[in-house]
């Protein structure tokens, strides 16, 4: 049984998905590439359980199992062959620090041991796995900045080896919330890796229009890799615009100073089959947001790092982006003008407002709260995705009154951020705070307000009301547990792989709760 027939994150279904088994749904993933995530998650867990039998911990084994985990994300590798090509990597690792332990190697783990097991084993179990894999996609994005942490290294090969114990909820529940203590420092360590290299983010207006000529569109997560792209467009003549979690590029000092980096493409990920179909331009996809391409834009897709389609040309470890901007320039661009709105018609969207940029205004905003002119913030945020019922964000943001500052940060803002919701003393009430990483600033600036009012976090006027989708997503929500947030609102349904007695203890012990409507939701949060 398939990873994706227990839960589909791309369908948004639990229980076994016939639209994806079949490689025709939503996610078009065949079963057989989910087969071998799931036999390569296996052969990780036997890695973790060998080297922990032999003592052995190195970079080596913790890199394979980043990679792996990355590889299992939703939207990042379709490519069957690139993923049993990992497996037989991680296997052959394993014998490796079998045969200097003189030991024998661990037989993989066989996955559907988890998925077939007690229905709370299997939901905690799920969390733990999916949220190493989100906080394993901030991990490999600091490596490869020359960023690494060891004790978050060495916790994805102890988390994997527990795994593969029967487990029970009183076990289970502390290694969940482990996984989002260990996610908080990878992210704070991601934060370090960007600002580090790329400046401290400052407020930036982005532009979506795009101008005439050649161009690429450069989506995912990895800013080394829209570096590298800046560096190699420079005097070709062709621009480079973001999509989807890559528009806070264009707030770091180090990127925006590239003139060819002219704005953002486009709307939210699952918006890419239309988007895409028809334009002049190469696409090149460096982390999970990729869906299968449609025929008639396919070849202009290019991925890299672990991002991988069968027939789309891949970038290998040499970073030549040569094919990419040779792909741009036979194709011309537009010979005019061409705006892609937000959906709710705007076309410019504003993004930059990480921690360095809020807390420098930070007296500013506590003087606003004491003087009355701010009554509550919101954290709107987290991914998006093509579920009906995600449009309560936009209906949420627009109803949200004059005197509430709204943050945001992930994918999910592409719902509402091409709003003018005006602005407080100064202040726009809509700030975008950054990628789904950036959560890290949504957290440090909640730290600082409740210093400043010397009260904890949940006595705060915050409310978090989150889109969940993914593994990012799954990780966030877990550092948000283990920080002990209470009263999360949760849509546009609660996670369908938590059991009824695992949500039942997230009910009592954190008070998360489903979203409803906007404006029953708006007046509880504001006491009304």
């Amino acid at each position: 049984m398939a990873t994706e027939q227990m839960f589909c994150f791309q369908c948004e279904q639990v229980a076994k998905c016939e639209a994806c088994t079949g490689g025709a749904g939503v996610c078009g993933k065949p079963a057989d590439v989910a087969d071998a995530q799931d036999a390569l998650t296996g052969a990780m867990i036997a890695l973790a359980r060998t080297a922990r039998e032999a003592g052995v911990k190195n970079d080596r084994i913790c890199d394979l199992i980043v990679d792996g985990l990355f590889t299992c994300m939703t939207n990042v590798n379709f490519d069957g062959q690139a993923v049993t090509a990992l497996k037989d990597a991680v296997r052959a690792e394993t014998a490796a620090v079998a045969a200097a332990a003189g030991i024998e190697p661990v037989s993989d783990y066989d996955v559907d041991q988890i998925w077939g097991d007690d229905e709370d084993i299997r939901s905690l179990k799920s969390l733990v796995l999916f949220g190493l894999r989100g906080t394993a996609a901030y991990a490999y994005h600091a490596r490869v900045l020359g960023y690494r942490d060891a004790t978050v290294d060495e916790f994805f090969a102890d988390a994997l080896a527990q795994l593969a114990e029967p487990g029970s909820v009183d076990a289970l529940l502390p290694l969940a919330l482990k996984v989002g203590e260990v996610n908080l420092g990878c992210m704070r360590l991601l934060d370090e890796a960007n600002t580090g290299t790329y400046g401290t983010p400052e407020p930036t207006t982005v532009a979506m229009e795009v101008e005439p000529g050649p161009f690429i569109v450069i989506s995912g997560h990895d800013l080394h890799d829209l570096k590298l792209l800046l560096e190699q467009t420079e005097g070709t003549g062709v621009s480079v615009y973001t999509h989807g979690e890559m528009l806070p590029a264009h707030a770091y000092p180090e990127l925006k100073k590239y003139p060819q980096l002219k704005g953002n493409f486009g709307t939210a990920w699952q918006n890419q089959k239309k988007e895409f179909d028809g334009v002049p331009a190469a696409f090149l996809f460096t982390t999970n947001c990729l869906m299968p391409p449609k025929e008639s834009y396919a070849d202009n897709v290019f991925t890299t790092e672990v991002v991988a389609f069968p027939g789309c040309t891949h970038i290998g470890p040499d970073k030549d982006f040569g094919q990419v901007i040779q792909k741009a320039l036979e194709l011309g661009g537009y010979d005019e003008p061409h705006t892609i709105p937000g959906i709710n018609g705007g076309t410019t969207m504003t993004t930059g407002f990480a921690q360095g940029t809020v807390l420098s205004v930070a007296d500013t905003v506590v003087d606003a709260v004491k003087s009355g002119a701010i009554k509550h913030f919101f954290l709107v945020a987290g991914c998006d995705g093509a579920r009906p019922g995600r449009n309560y964000y936009t209906e949420f943001v627009k109803a949200t009154p004059d005197d509430t500052v709204v943050l945001t940060l992930a994918c999910g803002k592409y719902r509402f951020n091409d709003l003018d919701l005006g602005e407080i003393g100064g202040l726009p009430r809509l700030m975008d705070m950054g990628q789904c990483n950036d959560a890290y600033s949504a957290i440090q600036v909640a730290v600082a307000l409740a210093e400043a009012f010397d009260c904890g976090v949940n006595d705060l006027p915050l409310s978090m009301v989150l889109s969940w989708y993914e593994q990012k997503a799954v990780c966030i929500l877990l550092t948000l547990l283990h920080l002990g947030i209470q009263n999360i609102k949760l849509g546009p349904t609660l996670p369908a792989f938590v059991s009824p007695g695992v949500l039942d203890v997230l009910v009592e012990n954190y008070g998360i709760a489903p979203i409803t409507t906007p404006e029953a939701d708006l007046a509880e949060l504001l006491g009304e």
